[in-house]
């Protein structure tokens, strides 16, 4: 994340951490049959290392970085993962020093233009880059009017501009590499609702809805989701289809 935009995720990086869904082994396993070498990867804008720990399946070392010292500190720790405060437009990375580039939920924040320049000069002849995102979660039909009512109605006034490209699964946005074709994947969850109402709460929008009303638009909600829902104990599936754009770095 670009410094505009990362005390968004700075005020919650607990929560963030704690309550973040893990990505699909296929997208892992699938980046590492695309990969020409695979000794280190860069995984940029990392937050809490999310992506970073699992990223130790397919790759020899990752390098995790994130503009945000909170969240890094709030990163979990893992063999083959060495974590660094830094920016994605100027990392502390040598020329062609990696094999691949990831930026999961992220790629939207970034300027693109200069984080495409950076990749380009710290990856590897023929490596590859990749960067994914995730939207509106789906829980069931009885809840998922009212997940889009609280996400596009009372949250509207409170995401920024780049989100848009989030909905439309990073299919518009700027991603100046050379395209590999890429499978379709689901994100995958099995949650109580009070883990979806944690989830809910680590939003930029919750964030900024909270800072200006004083109130919590995700306890009303909860109330509203638990008379579908069941007992607090019972768990749903939930699911998010991932955005994913796959590319080769000249």
């Amino acid at each position: 994340m670009t410094q505009p935009f990362h005390g968004l995720f700075s005020a919650q990086a607990a929560i963030y951490a704690a309550s973040r869904p893990r990505y699909p082994a296929e997208l892992y396993a699938f980046l590492a049959s695309r990969a020409l070498r695979r000794r280190v990867v860069w995984d940029c804008a990392t937050g809490n290392g999310q992506a970073a720990v699992d990223l130790t399946r397919a790759f020899d070392l990752v390098i995790a970085t994130d503009v945000s010292a909170r969240q890094i500190a709030h990163a979990e720790p893992a063999r083959g993962v060495h974590y660094v405060v830094g920016t994605a437009e100027a990392s502390v990375l040598r020329e062609g020093a990696v094999d691949a580039v990831t930026v999961a939920q992220a790629l939207h924040w970034l300027d693109i233009d200069a984080f495409a320049a950076e990749v380009r000069r710290v990856t590897a002849a023929g490596g590859i880059i990749a960067a994914w995102s995730y939207g509106s979660c789906q829980a069931g039909d009885d809840v998922d009017p009212l997940l889009r009512a609280f996400e596009f109605g009372t949250l509207r006034p409170y995401w920024n501009a780049r989100r848009r490209w989030v909905d439309e699964g990073y299919r518009t946005i700027s991603f100046p590499f050379e395209e590999i074709d890429t499978p379709e994947f689901t994100l995958r969850a099995i949650w109580t609702l009070p883990q979806l109402g944690a989830y809910l709460s680590s939003w930029s929008a919750v964030v900024g809805y909270r800072d200006a009303t004083g109130t919590d638009p995700v306890r009303p909600l909860l109330e509203q989701l638990a008379i579908h829902w069941g007992s607090p104990d019972a768990t749903r599936e939930i699911t998010w289809p991932l955005g994913v754009r796959v590319g080769r770095v000249g």
